[in-house]
């Protein structure tokens, strides 16, 4: 059976893409689903150097931490290539084929700019994940919008790419995306700003064609965690029993993502 294709995708850095992807990826490898990862930021490997540092802490500590398989792009031979065809197209379709009956899942990070990888991942997502800070500057990668109204005036740069990956599967015969847009760093106050991004992201929701998701509030244990690659479903092997009443929302925002995202064979067991 072909392994389901999750794509994180934003074209804007700092939405907490990595550990939205580091957190869905634990989760499914605890589950014991057989998870493979490919990281497209080719430059700055944030998801690769998370996965690694968790490893790293497993084999330092004795612990057995479930983990998904990183998998590099394999080189490809340019002479190989057929007239037009793009050396990057290659490389990951080469790699997605030799994934694809290896895992039930294959997770992949894109970089938080447009590449031609990230673009061609797209096409290959059956869930996109979308993760978006809570603010107009991060909807504006979405959509345009009346600085007065807030009227939406029309898909953005990244709702186009995503346009555009949705039109290569449907010509392929590929079932649709099911693209999932997820709010990270709500703010827990009821303010004015929250409400106008609250109905802005409803709009373009019903407009462009994508479910939102509750996200991860704003936390320093995020950042605490990542040099040993742990996530919040770690904390019982370190030895942390008595979570803090933070930890325990935490806990409980990672719970809500995974059944909001709705993934096949997936029963939310923690």
């Amino acid at each position: 059976m072909a392994a389901h294709i999750i794509v994180f995708g934003n074209e804007k850095g700092g939405s907490g893409k990595s550990t939205n992807c580091m957190h869905v990826t634990t989760a499914l490898a605890r589950m014991g689903f057989k998870v493979g990862a490919l990281d497209l930021d080719l430059r700055q490997r944030s998801f690769t150097r998370y996965c690694e540092n968790r490893k790293r802490y497993a084999e330092r500590t004795g612990l057995n931490l479930p983990m998904a398989t990183i998998v590099e792009l394999p080189e490809v031979d340019s002479t190989s290539l057929a007239p037009g065809e793009n050396i990057y197209d290659r490389r990951l379709s080469v790699a997605v084929a030799s994934m694809d009956n290896a895992f039930d899942f294959i997770v992949i990070d894109c970089p938080g700019s447009h590449t031609r990888l990230s673009q061609v991942a797209h096409s290959l997502a059956d869930t996109l994940v979308t993760p978006l800070n809570d603010s107009f500057i991060d909807f504006d990668l979405l959509a345009r919008i009346d600085p007065d109204t807030q009227e939406i005036k029309g898909p953005s740069v990244y709702s186009q790419m995503v346009w555009q990956a949705r039109q290569l599967r449907a010509q392929a015969g590929l079932k649709p995306i099911d693209w999932v847009v997820v709010r990270n760093r709500v703010g827990t106050q009821r303010m004015h700003n929250k409400k106008k991004i609250t109905d802005a992201v409803a709009a373009l929701a019903k407009r462009i064609g994508f479910r939102v998701a509750p996200g991860f509030s704003e936390r320093v244990i995020f950042r605490e965690l990542f040099p040993r690659g742990l996530t919040l479903l770690d904390l019982g092997e370190i030895g942390v029993t008595n979570l803090n009443i933070s930890n325990i929302a935490a806990r409980n925002e990672i719970r809500e993502l995974m059944k909001e995202l709705k993934l096949p064979n997936v029963k939310i067991e923690f």
